[in-house]
């Protein structure tokens, strides 16, 4: 099927109303999107490998790395150079990420109204 205008603007509308949601994830729990979920990905899969995370969340490996990069400088993750191939790092929550994981409320995100329905 064709885009007609329309989709293209109401594509623009979800786009928009995912940056609220995320400036108010920023706001409210110091968090942006990727890292909120890759928090939840941790705390549902245990020792991903940086490729299982970029699979997991849809990300290129480059954003996958840079969303590590800034959940281990806040402490929030851990590495660990895998068992069975030392080439290979592992991942897990710090206490600190999953006491952080706890704070992620989203009573406390008001969802903009194009994503409702989504939910």
């Amino acid at each position: 099927r064709i885009m007609d205008h329309h989709c293209i603007c109401k594509l623009r509308k979800i786009y928009k109303a995912l940056s609220v949601l995320e400036d108010q994830m920023m706001q409210t729990f110091g968090l942006n999107l990727n890292e909120t979920m890759l928090l939840c990905l941790l705390s549902k899969y245990e020792n991903p490998t940086a490729n299982e995370i970029s699979e997991q969340m849809s990300l290129s490996h480059s954003n996958a790395s840079k969303v590590i990069a800034s959940l281990e400088k806040k402490g929030l993750i851990s590495r660990k150079i895998c068992k069975e191939d030392k080439r290979s790092m592992r991942f897990n929550l710090t206490r600190e990420g999953r006491e952080q994981l706890e704070k992620v409320n989203c009573e406390n995100i008001v969802l903009p109204d194009c994503l409702q329905s989504l939910m």
